[in-house]
């Protein structure tokens, strides 16, 4: 398993990670947990990848997963929570992983945390490594902000923190009228690259559009890396015309004021896909926040590939990898795409091999312990730049 160095630092001497993975002393931090009571780690569905993802958290902190039950409806199709202990004056964490079905998630969440609100829990913190609807944090068009709705329900359901990862804009917590943990992803990616890529050295970071050159300008000084930006046409994923600037539309016939003319706006033309940077006789590694569709990836590695890179990576914290992502990477020139599991992607694994897992559990239960014990949350974010 791959742990990244910079967060192997050592704690204070009863809680030290590096203690409970010794066998000699695994039942003193046992011990201490139980001794100080006061806490229990849920899952909120009953799903492979949820349940294995806080097994290993609860496994790292030396507790017992929470008994509780999830389920639907045969009938109705409604979700349905029975806690199976009492939570009464403890502090509750809920490890939420978002599957293919988002909708019923997030209703597993609200449910259970309001059940756990209404057993008279202390405080209620959602681990929610993947926020849902996290794409709609901006007014497209006549649309919602459903990102900003998704908050409100939370804090109404009960929720008091949330943990999660590398979300897709950091503005989203301020939607939140309660703490929200944005933990960082990039050192175990990182690592990944320096451990399992032979002769990274040879490596240049790309961004795929100029929109994430910050996140890889951020990668490639750490790595002490070359950087390379792709522009050009084959991009649509953010859509100029949906942002919202041509909204109402423009017209020259204004009622009310005939004096008022607006200048037009000039239409925006995207220039021929090219690369910006040198990436001929190298390793070229993307890298994301997201992987969902992959027709940008798949297109970006094709000009990279022709411009003479002569290995290609994608790197990412959150593999939706959606509809048919899996047979369309198999078929590129995409030669291995590294995801972490916040994310269920087991059956995206078994259609493509080149899909590789990072698993971030070990940052997850840190961070759980450390709001536990009313610790400062500034170690997990050492090292780490803002852009990441």
């Amino acid at each position: 398993m791959l742990y990244p160095r910079l967060l192997l630092a050592p704690f204070s001497s009863l809680n030290s990670f590096e203690k409970q993975r010794s066998p000699k002393l695994s039942y003193g931090y046992t011990k201490m947990n139980i001794a100080r009571g006061g806490y229990r780690v849920f899952s909120a569905n009953s799903s492979t990848a949820c349940t294995e993802l806080a097994q290993k958290i609860t496994e790292r902190l030396g507790v017992e997963l929470g008994k509780s039950v999830v389920y639907q409806e045969s009938d109705s199709g409604e979700t349905r929570v029975d806690v199976k202990e009492s939570v009464r004056g403890q502090d509750i964490f809920i490890i939420q992983t978002i599957p293919r079905d988002v909708n019923t998630a997030v209703m597993e969440l609200l449910v259970m945390a309001y059940a756990l609100k209404t057993s008279c829990a202390k405080n209620i913190i959602g681990v929610i490594p993947y926020f849902p609807y996290s794409k709609q944090c901006k007014m497209r068009k006549r649309g919602s902000i459903v990102c900003k709705l998704l908050a409100s329900m939370l804090a109404k359901a009960g929720l008091t923190h949330i943990i999660t990862m590398d979300l897709h804009q950091k503005e989203i917590q301020g939607f939140f009228n309660f703490p929200v943990d944005n933990l960082r992803a990039s050192p175990f990616l990182i690592q990944y690259i320096q451990e399992e890529i032979p002769n990274y050295r040879n490596a240049v970071i790309v961004a795929k559009s100029p929109s994430a050159a910050k996140r890889a300008q951020s990668y490639a000084e750490r790595l002490r890396l070359g950087l390379a930006v792709i522009h050009g046409e084959a991009h649509h994923s953010e859509s100029d015309m949906a942002d919202g600037r041509h909204s109402p539309p423009l017209s020259r016939a204004i009622t009310g004021h005939t004096g008022l003319e607006l200048p037009l706006m000039m239409a925006k033309e995207k220039p021929p896909i090219s690369v910006v940077g040198d990436v001929g006789g190298r390793i070229a590694i993307i890298v994301d926040d997201i992987i969902d569709d992959v027709e940008d990836f798949v297109a970006a590695a094709e000009i990279l590939k022709e411009r003479g890179a002569y290995k290609i990576y994608v790197m990412a914290t959150h593999g939706l990898l959606s509809a048919e992502a899996p047979r369309l990477i198999e078929e590129s020139a995409i030669d291995e795409v590294v995801v972490t599991n916040t994310v269920p992607h087991e059956v995206q694994k078994l259609q493509c091999p080149k899909i590789k897992t990072v698993d971030v559990s070990m940052i997850l239960a840190e961070a759980i312990r450390r709001i536990h014990n009313g610790e400062s949350m500034a170690y997990l974010f050492r090292n780490i730049a803002m852009d990441d």
